[in-house]
């Protein structure tokens, strides 16, 4: 029996993870016959499976192996397995293993195969993740862009198995976490919520929380309810003799490590002492009860957008009613029938593609009987981009959520004179409302503000404007000044034109930061672009151009897509088109939205500015500087991304663009039409109404 210092010991173990039907025979290495076996085919929400020492958050979630041999006694962060063999059915079902307790299991050699892989984009490049003690790697990709990948990895002393698979997830999915000047460490200790994600400062520790003496521990510690962490704090033992917690299995040693901690080296075992809990942590976020989260990088499946309009599929879904009651259910057309665990916190790609064609799921009952259940389904349904309608919300689930999202969930649909870009508003601005009151990245920050006041919530965001025409600066700059997103700062850069003076006074009274740099004529516009973003400070660059059309949330749509999609670069595409020379816009198939793309138009195009700077940044060319950026990126390995068409307008004007295919080439196939510009809120134009449009109503365009 393994003592309270040292591991519960094992050679070998496997963990296979995948829906029940998606179970077949698996031929295993030779190595790895008998050995323990942990099945994970439908992950609980939180990852707070007991442990047989009756820990929440750390149980062993294990069965029986092949060969007849129990599985561990110890909680999972008490094991230590030598070679580990992990099978996912997906990428997707991969990314949840972080949440269950076996991730806490310490391995030397892992073997991790996914059956269902695709790569993102051909152009795509993905890169293992930081991995301390790394010895050796194997990758075998499929040959024609999907199918079964493999990663074989060695180390030369254990981690964390969810170290190896937060490294190994950048390798086989675009992953960006979102940029920041300021954050404070993130520590889930003895709880492991499913919204909590992988990144290189959040950790997962189990039992006594280690100290430090240099530096306070922890920032933001994560409870599963509201008993004070138990500390300890390492000190040099008193033998003289030094001592070591690695457990020796066939000759095999490793090092006790905190994941995410990659200058972990071999240390002396710690001894239990007491510190002042003001020393150790700066603030406590307890987990039951607590806030109802998401993990945006996981929660919006690619390529989903719409249908949408009063015609479109509707499904139906039911809650349990009883606690005795079985999971939910969403039934629909076409034989849609899907059901699930309420305690389950995600969705499976089978249920992403069996809601793909609804375009309203409509909940006439919510029991709230398990608040922070029925609203985070209703929640990781809106993400995956399907609009709900709950016309009845009790009052502890309406506690669970941001005022802005319970608005919208129980708001009343469209009547039946709306359009279809109505319909489309309403789910836009839902998913929208949910992925930044409700998102990991977003919601955390906020909630723990008090205790780190001067950091932001959302990262800094630098619009950069590069114009020679004075006359579009006034409406271009009001136009990022209403954007909605918080901190953003402006960066007007003159190309060849000197601020007159009056000018300059009407802009002193911006609310936002304003930078305003002058360039000489001589300049290229990318070297202008070059000059405006070395003066930009935030940590993400946007560019805008000065005669496009832009809603007030169209910031935040492109940080949003940043986020939940992974790529390097972001935008939206020319698909509302005003053609000046009709006065008439034109809503024209430009692409699949919510999907990665080659192009998107360069007034709207988004990426970190570190992104920028590594890809060698702006090409000093006159003209199709856009399209010199996004080859940039893709020869770079990055992807670029087309998030949803709305608060954007491009403006084409008479004359002046280097590329001129004719009024027809825009015409041709364009969908809806409206007199001027569409009189709507998300586009930022509802003031114009009658004085500009004469009524502004859209006409059905030419097929």
């Amino acid at each position: 029996m393994p003592t309270s210092d040292n591991p519960e010991k094992y050679l070998r173990w496997r963990v296979v993870a995948g829906e029940p039907h998606h179970r077949r025979h698996r031929r295993w290495p030779v190595a790895m016959l008998g050995s323990g076996l942990t099945e994970i085919t439908d992950p609980m929400a939180g990852g707070r499976a007991a442990a047989p020492g009756g820990q929440a958050g750390v149980g062993t979630g294990g069965r029986l192996g092949d060969g007849g041999r129990p599985g561990p006694v110890r909680p999972w962060h008490r094991v230590f397995v030598v070679r580990m063999a992990v099978a996912a059915q997906s990428v997707t079902w991969l990314r949840h293993l972080l949440d269950q307790p076996v991730s806490q299991a310490r391995v030397r050699q892992v073997q991790i195969v996914v059956d269902e892989w695709q790569i993102p984009q051909r152009s795509w490049s993905g890169r293992l993740g930081p991995l301390p003690h790394l010895l050796a790697q194997r990758i075998r990709m499929p040959r024609h862009d999907q199918g079964r990948a493999a990663i074989e990895l060695e180390l030369r002393w254990s981690v964390p198995l969810r170290s190896v698979l937060a490294a190994v997830l950048p390798l086989l999915t675009p992953v960006r976490p979102l940029p920041a000047p300021a954050s404070p460490d993130v520590t889930a200790h003895d709880v492991v919520p499913d919204w909590l994600g992988a990144g290189p400062n959040i950790a997962v520790i189990a039992g006594e929380l280690p100290g430090n003496p240099e530096i306070r521990p922890y920032d933001l510690v994560i409870r599963p309810d509201d008993t004070t962490p138990v500390m300890a704090t390492p000190v040099q033992p008193t033998t003289g003799q030094e001592t070591t917690g690695e457990p020796a299995v066939d000759g095999d040693a490793t090092t006790p490590a905190v994941e995410g901690d990659a200058t972990s080296e071999r240390s002396a075992d710690p001894v239990v002492a007491r510190v002042p809990v003001e020393e150790a942590y700066r603030a406590v976020l307890v987990v039951d009860p607590g806030p109802v989260l998401i993990d945006v990088e996981h929660a919006v499946p690619l390529g989903r957008y719409g249908p949408f309009g009063p015609d479109a599929p509707r499904a139906e879904l039911i809650l349990p009613v009883g606690s005795a009651a079985p999971g939910w259910r969403i039934v629909g057309p076409d034989g849609l029938d899907l059901s699930g665990r309420p305690d389950r916190g995600w969705l499976t790609e089978r249920e992403w593609a069996a809601l793909a064609g609804i375009g309203l799921l409509e909940c006439r009952s919510v029991p709230g009987l398990r608040p922070a259940q029925e609203t985070a389904l209703l929640l990781r349904l809106v993400a995956a981009g399907v609009p709900v309608h709950s016309p009845v919300l009790p009052p502890a689930c309406r506690a669970q959520l941001a005022r802005e999202v319970a608005d919208l969930l129980v708001g009343e649909l469209p009547d039946r004179h709306a359009t279809s870009l109505d319909w489309e508003t309403r789910a836009v601005r839902q998913r929208r409302a949910v992925l930044r009151r409700h998102g990991r990245a977003f919601a955390l920050t906020g909630l723990a503000g008090p205790a780190f006041p001067g950091l932001g919530a959302v990262p800094p965001v630098s619009a950069i404007l590069v114009t020679r025409r004075l006359a579009e600066v006034p409406a271009a700059v009001a136009a990022i000044e209403a954007q909605s997103y918080p901190d953003l700062e402006i960066v007007l850069c003159l190309h060849g034109v000197t601020l007159p003076d009056d000018l300059r006074s009407r802009l002193a009274g911006c609310r936002r930061p304003l930078e305003i740099h002058e360039v000489p004529a001589g300049h290229s516009f990318g070297a202008a672009l070059g000059e405006a973003t070395a003066r930009a400070r935030g940590s993400l660059v946007t560019k805008f151009d000065d005669d496009d059309t832009y809603g007030p949330e169209h910031v935040w749509d492109l940080v949003l897509a940043r986020h939940h999609s992974g790529a390097t670069l972001v935008g939206k595409a020319a698909e509302f088109v005003h053609l000046e020379a009709l006065n008439t816009t034109v809503r024209r198939d430009a692409g699949a939205p919510e999907s990665f793309t080659t192009a998107v138009a360069g007034g709207t195009m988004l990426l970190a500015r570190g992104d920028l700077e590594q890809v060698g940044g702006w090409r000093p060319v006159p003209r199709s500087v856009d399209r010199g950026l996004i080859d940039r990126v893709r020869r770079a390995g990055g992807l670029i991304y087309r998030t949803h068409p709305l608060g954007y307008v491009y403006h084409r004007r008479s004359t002046g663009h280097t590329w001129d295919p004719g009024l027809e080439y825009f015409l041709r196939g364009s969908g809806t039409q409206w007199p001027g510009l569409p009189v709507h809120t998300e586009f930022g134009t509802e003031q114009l109404g009658e004085r500009v449009n004469g009524g502004g109503a859209a006409r059905a365009g030419r097929s």
